[in-house]
């Protein structure tokens, strides 16, 4: 038995920040020059209240009522966010009674961003590949919208929040639906991309709520989101055209006979940079951030996801996935679209 993804849905909230809204809140930063930044038009933010968990919770629900699979053939729950609803318990656990899965599930969160889906994706196989379980639901969800200071249109721009439900399951399969996992860490690109206080590190006081603005006019404190992003930029391009590489030597695969690649969907702009320097046509490179930004660990199954709805993505094709971002952390697979998927 091979582990293999056979379901994926989907949950967005219902507010949309669009460029327009930008636009009007910082004048001075035209519509224009925001979609050539980022190609991005609108992002989903959670409403107040709405946490990261309860869009993990709408995704799943969609994935059972779609009848892909019910709520007690599930034997292990993995979550994937940034965002938990505690610091203790284990919101996999909360969810696991709010889904009305038995007790008899596993049940874990996993503290990744970008890279998560495809780390969770590599635990559901071996959980499935050692016998340990027939059914993971691999749940990604992330609410960064929480994080980010209203005036910092830098980062506000670019991510919207999001979950998605993937379920992985047993298949007699001869050949591996889900292959050549290829991780990787550095952990010294860690202030890149992180939020300093609230953790055992460092409390919150009234100190480190004080904003202040930096050189490009974009405010924030301490307690929020901070990104340097040329800085994020450079480590892409280092490590995401070697990640890829690497995946398609694992597979010995080459890469004019991969179907589909699909990145973390960051922003448009580092899409680009990524495909020019692998010189991967167009037609073979997805690119799905006009609508809902970026997701974080949700980027990657609702690009696939939308590849199937759209017709783009068919059984028996290969596909490339890889994520990459906060940590640093990154990592690859390579995917044969199962023909046993719903939807």
């Amino acid at each position: 038995m091979r582990a293999a993804i056979t379901a994926i849905e989907f949950h967005l909230p219902d507010q949309v920040l669009t460029n327009d809204d930008l636009a009007a809140e910082f004048p001075e930063w035209p519509i224009g020059k925001i979609f050539d930044k980022t190609g991005i038009e609108a992002r989903h933010i959670a409403a107040p209240g709405e946490t990261a968990s309860d869009l993990a919770r709408q995704a799943a629900l969609k994935l059972f009522a779609s009848g892909a699979a019910k709520a007690d053939e599930i034997d292990f729950l993995i979550l994937c966010t940034q965002a938990p609803d505690y610091f203790l318990p284990t919101t996999a656990c909360i969810l696991q009674d709010a889904l009305g899965i038995p007790t008899t599930t596993g049940a874990l969160d996993i503290n990744l961003g970008c890279s998560g889906f495809v780390y969770g994706l590599g635990l559901a196989k071996a959980l499935v590949e050692t016998g340990q379980a027939r059914a993971v639901l691999l749940l990604t969800a992330d609410t960064y919208s929480r994080f980010i200071h209203p005036g910092d249109k830098s980062v506000r721009s670019l991510f919207g929040d999001g979950a998605a439900a993937t379920l992985i399951r047993a298949v007699p399969r001869s050949l591996q639906p889900i292959d050549a996992l290829i991780y990787g860490t550095d952990g010294k690109g860690a202030k890149n991309l992180i939020v300093t206080t609230g953790g055992a590190r460092q409390a919150r006081t009234p100190e480190t709520a004080s904003v202040s603005q930096d050189s490009n006019g974009n405010l924030r404190a301490p307690d929020n989101l901070y990104m340097n992003g040329q800085e994020i930029f450079t480590f892409t391009l280092r490590a995401v055209p070697k990640l890829v590489r690497d995946v398609l030597a694992k597979a010995d695969v080459r890469l004019d006979s991969v179907s589909h690649f699909v990145m973390h969907q960051a922003n448009a702009y580092m899409l680009e940079a990524i495909r020019k320097k692998l010189e991967i046509p167009t037609e073979r490179f997805c690119v799905m951030v006009r609508h809902c930004g970026n997701t974080v660990s949700s980027t990657i199954p609702i690009a696939l996801k939308t590849l199937v709805q759209s017709g783009k993505l068919k059984a028996g094709e290969t596909v490339l996935i890889a994520g990459f971002g906060v940590g640093y952390s990154w990592a690859g697979a390579m995917l044969i679209w199962d023909e046993d998927f719903h939807g």
